[in-house]
């Protein structure tokens, strides 16, 4: 299975439950492996068989800013279905991390791994 791998993608989205959090957007980090069998592009040297990164980028930056979620498993969860959109890919894991929630801790993050059925 092939792989491909987009990690520290920042966003700001307006995410969580509490009264302050919904005031303005937070810095989001999203990690994503989207897989497939990704060869023919591999052979043909073309975007044909794989996945545009920069387009799955600029979709996953508009879902996000435009998003109104509560939690970051329901984020997640629209970014995988944007991810399985594209008829190449098989499966995806999808990682979000949300470095102003945690208390104590370095970062809060939320893996999700889902794939076609």
């Amino acid at each position: 299975m092939d792989k491909i791998i987009i990690t520290g993608f920042p966003v700001d989205a307006v995410i969580g439950t509490f009264p302050e959090e919904r005031k303005q957007p937070q810095r989001l980090i999203f990690d994503l492996t989207v897989c497939g069998d990704f060869s023919a592009a591999g052979k043909t040297d073309t975007l044909e068989g794989t996945v545009n990164y920069r387009e799955l980028e600029e979709k996953l930056a508009a879902l996000a800013e435009k998003s109104n979620f509560y939690l970051l498993e329901a984020l997640a969860e629209k970014t995988a279905e944007l991810c399985l959109s594209y008829p190449e890919v098989t499966g995806v894991t999808v990682r979000i991390v949300k470095p102003a929630a945690a208390l104590r801790g370095e970062k809060i993050a939320v893996e999700i791994e889902r794939g076609r059925n």
